[in-house]
């Protein structure tokens, strides 16, 4: 009997071990968890009635009028090292004040959000930088939180705080974009507040459904396995988590030292029957891209990533990694007490341990034994080589793909350098970051020669209003490549070359991540053997701006470009000094201390 089975045909859910030991502070994934409002009310204000105005999510650019509340939502993060076992095998993990996954940030769209973090990372000590995934950090591009690109990493016992604008609304989440450090525990989730489209409804809001991948070693002990040379290495990830919960087969190998509890504790929730429940689903994956279902259950998607789009029914939502989706699921299944499945996709995915690739949770109706186990039958669905069709995602407020100024071909390439290590290559030349000299501090003092430096990967797109990228591979791999500072619309992706045709040119699909497309899932192998994925985005946000795959392990790899938009616009920029004192902070730093960078940096 398979250790899935065995939970599965078990009569009784009760967690062996207690909450604190399992996540430290945090309470997703238990009972006591709460739903979520409509908007925050503390402070603020609302003009006709919400705090955005008059505002709509099919009548408004959200790119161009954003409310300005006025409104500041502080938060306040330490970041340390503990000991946790979210799957019941304990590890010492990143935590972000004490929990994991990390405190969730809220704010309504409009809002200044200001987060104090203090780096008190010893046993080693390590730089950090925090990341807002998918905020588009309009006029303060220094707050993108990229070491190397817009900040010295945080200096360990030092403090910096990130003050920025919710421009964009929806559900995303934060994570440390230093090395590979957000897969040994640094995310976290956050939910904008804004408008729905009038065709949604929903109840109560669940909040949000983080799914993660889940390694029981060390993340710099993986990085420093891929970066060795040689043979090529891929790490398989152990397990797979909802609310960063989970159930571990202790009889599977353990790394040395390392004790495992069996039955350490799904995650639950409870719902009333019949009512309608927006779910903020979010893969913070390391490398796993998810497929995730409700047992008797469809769903009504209406949101990608930041963009609300006109809302479509499915028994299945495929995440890459930062890829995130809003649903309303109408509870309305047979059974008092149902599963949440999320699955690791064996096509996108090349890190799957079979017999962990299934996250679970329990679904309870108001009333039913919450200690039961769930006796529900999985949904039934089919591998695909990337996201849903784009025919199906059509965003709800239109905007026409124009013609480029500019069009960047990439090619994407996995091959060994002269030292035998495994790297990624765009455009032949693979990433690696100089902590010491944030791209964007060095253009904003008009030094741009720094593009000749192959291994910083800068593409100037100079003035061009619009930069279209042509992304080909032909390797048997899925990325989900995401761009900094942007919505991006995406043309079209599949397999042999493109033939030029957009689909639906007079509203794409737009989000911050889309997944390349995989090439050994098409079954069409009389066409070249090349995949292709043709996105676009307007250069209203001057700055510099990350494009990279979100696996952890190929950005490691140097699977990465930056993107120089309107560099003499950057020059005018009015830069913070608290920028140019943490590099001070960091120099101070590192002038004793060797940082042992053993990969690209992020």
């Amino acid at each position: 009997m398979s250790f899935i089975t065995k939970i599965l045909q078990s009569a009784t859910l009760i967690a062996s071990l207690p909450q604190q030991f399992t996540n430290g502070g945090g309470t997703l994934g238990t009972l006591n968890s709460p739903t979520y409002p409509k908007w925050l009310t503390k402070g603020t204000p609302l003009p006709f009635g919400t705090p955005w105005g008059k505002r709509t999510a099919e009548g408004t650019n959200s790119y161009t009028d954003v409310p300005n509340t006025g409104v500041i939502r502080p938060y306040d993060f330490t970041l340390e090292r503990g000991e946790i076992a979210p799957d019941g095998v304990n590890k010492s993990v990143l935590l972000i004040n004490g929990q994991f996954p990390g405190p969730l940030i809220e704010a309504n769209w409009g809002d200044i959000i200001q987060v104090n973090v203090h780096n008190k990372i010893d046993g080693p000590e390590e730089g950090t930088a925090l990341h807002w995934h998918g905020l588009s950090q309009q006029k303060t591009p220094w707050y993108d939180g990229v070491p190397s690109v817009q900040q010295c990493p945080i200096a360990p016992g030092k403090s910096f705080t990130y003050s920025f604008q919710a421009s964009n609304y929806g559900s995303s989440w934060y994570h440390s974009h230093y090395s590979a450090q957000y897969a040994g525990g640094l995310f976290g989730p956050m939910i904008i507040y804004g408008p729905v489209q009038k065709n949604v409804d929903y109840d109560y809001d669940l909040g949000p459904i983080i799914l993660s991948d889940w390694y029981h070693d060390e993340y710099f002990n993986i990085v420093e396995n891929i970066m060795k040379p040689g043979p090529g290495f891929v790490p398989t990830s152990d397990n797979n988590l909802i609310q960063g919960k989970g159930n571990f087969n202790c009889s599977l190998p353990l790394p040395t030292g390392a004790t495992c509890h069996e039955n350490a504790g799904l995650p639950k929730f409870q719902v009333k029957k019949g009512k309608k429940y927006r779910l903020r689903l979010i893969n913070t994956s390391a490398e796993a891209a998810q497929k995730f279902t409700i047992d008797g259950h469809n769903m009504t998607v209406f949101a990608n990533d930041f963009v609300p789009i006109k809302p479509y029914t499915t028994n299945v939502v495929t995440l890459g990694v930062g890829q995130r989706s809003d649903v309303v699921v109408t509870m309305d299944g047979t059974a008092d007490a149902f599963w949440m499945r999320s699955f690791i996709s064996k096509s996108l995915s090349r890190t799957v341990n079979d017999q962990q690739a299934l996250a679970l949770a329990a679904v309870y109706f108001q009333g039913a034994d919450t200690k039961k186990t769930p006796k529900t039958q999985a949904q039934q669905w089919i591998e695909t080589p990337g996201n849903d069709a784009l025919t199906l995602t059509e965003p709800s407020f239109a905007i026409k793909a124009s013609e480029p100024d500019v069009t960047l071909n990439i090619t994407i390439d996995f091959h060994q350098n002269a030292t035998l290590n495994n790297l990624f290559y765009m455009n032949n030349s693979s990433f690696r970051a100089n902590y010491d000299h944030p791209l964007l501090l060095l253009a904003n003092q008009g030094n741009t020669s720094y593009p000749n430096d192959l291994q910083w990967n800068v593409h100037n797109t100079g003035n061009a209003k619009t930069t279209r990228l042509i992304i080909r591979a032909t390797l048997a791999l899925s990325h989900p490549l995401h761009l900094h500072g942007h919505d991006f619309q995406v043309l079209a992706w599949g397999q042999g070359e493109w033939d030029g045709t957009i689909t639906r040119p007079e509203n794409p699909q737009r989000r911050d991540v889309n997944l390349f497309p995989e090439l050994g899932s098409f079954v069409q192998p009389t066409v070249a053997q090349q995949t292709y994925l043709v996105l676009q985005f307007d250069q209203d946000n001057p700055g510099v701006w990350p494009f990279h795959c979100h696996i952890a392990w190929h950005v490691s790899q140097g699977l990465y470009i930056n993107i120089m938009e309107r560099p003499d616009d950057i020059k005018q920029h009015q830069i913070p000094g608290v920028m140019a004192q943490t590099c001070r902070d960091w120099a101070a730093y590192t002038g004793h201390t060797v940082v042992d960078q053993i990969d690209s940096g992020l």
